[in-house]
Formats: C-alpha cells, sequence, structure tokens
C-alpha cells in the first residue's frame, strides 16, 4: 500500500515538473520573441530618422527563432511547418524547415520517372547552411550544404523548392540564391558571430 502511495505520488510529481517546464518554456519563447519585435521595431523606426552617431542592434539566436515560431510561422507559405535558424560561428547560418515536396513536384509537370526528384514525396525536414556577407547595404548568402531527410542535394533542387514557396506577384520567378539583396531600414553590415546576428545602421 505504502509503495504504490509513493509511486503515485512519484507520478504527480514527475507530471506536475513537466507541466512547469512547460510553462517555463512558452513564457521563455513569448519572452524572447516580444523582445525580438521591439527590436526590429527600433531598428526601422532608426531607419527612418538615422542619426550621425549610428546604431548597433545585437539579436540573439534565441530570439530569431521565438519570433520566427510565434510572429513568423503563422504567415509562412501553406507547406512549410517548423522553421528555425542557428548561427554556429563567425559569418555561418544554418536553416531548417519541414516542407511539402508534393506541392513542389505537382508546380513542375512532365518530370521523368528516373528523376530523382519524383521519390521526394511527402513532408520532410530541410537544412540548409552557408555563409552570410551583409556588407555597404547589400546582403549574399553563400549556400555550402543542403540536404532534404538528411540526404544531401544539389542546389538545383533546394532552388526549386525556394522559387516556389518565395513566388509573388512581382516576383514570379521567386527567389533566387545567387541573388545580392538590399539591405532594409538603412542597415549598413550585419556582423554574424556564433549565437547571434549584429546589425550596425
Amino acid at each position: 500500500m505504502r509503495s504504490r502511495l509513493l509511486r503515485s505520488i512519484a507520478a504527480a510529481a514527475a507530471v506536475s515538473a513537466s507541466v512547469t517546464l512547460c510553462a517555463s518554456d512558452a513564457r521563455a519563447l513569448r519572452r524572447d520573441a516580444d523582445s525580438m519585435k521591439q527590436k526590429i521595431d527600433a531598428i526601422n523606426r532608426f531607419g527612418l530618422r538615422p542619426s550621425r552617431q549610428g546604431r548597433r542592434t545585437t539579436l540573439s539566436e534565441n530570439e530569431l527563432n521565438a519570433y520566427l515560431t510565434l510572429e513568423l510561422a503563422p504567415m509562412m507559405p501553406a507547406g512549410v511547418i517548423d522553421p528555425s535558424v542557428a548561427i554556429p560561428g563567425p559569418g555561418r547560418v544554418s536553416a531548417h524547415a519541414v516542407v511539402d515536396l508534393d506541392a513542389v513536384r505537382r508546380a513542375r509537370p512532365g518530370g521523368s520517372l528516373l528523376d530523382p526528384r519524383a521519390l521526394l514525396i511527402g513532408q520532410l525536414p530541410i537544412t540548409a547552411s552557408g555563409t552570410l556577407r551583409a556588407m555597404n547595404g547589400v546582403g549574399r548568402v553563400e549556400l555550402e550544404s543542403a540536404a532534404i531527410g538528411g540526404v544531401p542535394i544539389p542546389k538545383v533542387f533546394l532552388q526549386e523548392i525556394l522559387s516556389y514557396y518565395s513566388k509573388t506577384p512581382e516576383r514570379p520567378s521567386g527567389i533566387s540564391l545567387d541573388d545580392p539583396f538590399e539591405l532594409p531600414a538603412r542597415i549598413r553590415e550585419i556582423q554574424i558571430d556564433r549565437g547571434q546576428a549584429i546589425v550596425v545602421q
């Protein structure tokens, strides 16, 4: 009887601890997302009224991912799930998401049965890593590797997926991995260091 009571108490304590940890994680996620939102607002305000003194804003990896999860994920295209980024070291970035590859394949009809893309079906995790260089108001990503479900894929596969999900009426071909892009809000430089990015205006 006593051992059964002890097991029940232990189980209740474990459940209580799990609920507490989940609530704590949710609060931390919300706090980081709110911090990121405030920093983005400040960057945009400074971009409208810059000063000679300049401004530096540090964005942590946790803040970036919390903002992606709580603010941007609901606005992602249908078929893109659980996006996240990592900043493993100076100049280096990686991205992860689960993507609906059936939708991408349907948008490219006429492929051969021998086409490797015909084997990519369902929702699979995609990862990509490379370097980000952002100086003099212009950014450029240099892809180093990409994989679907842990299997390496060539750059052209990743480009097709990116093109499909980034199409807009203004850009019917979507975004190109090789295209440089203008930094917004008068950002002059983004310094990438381990676990953080420093925005220089």
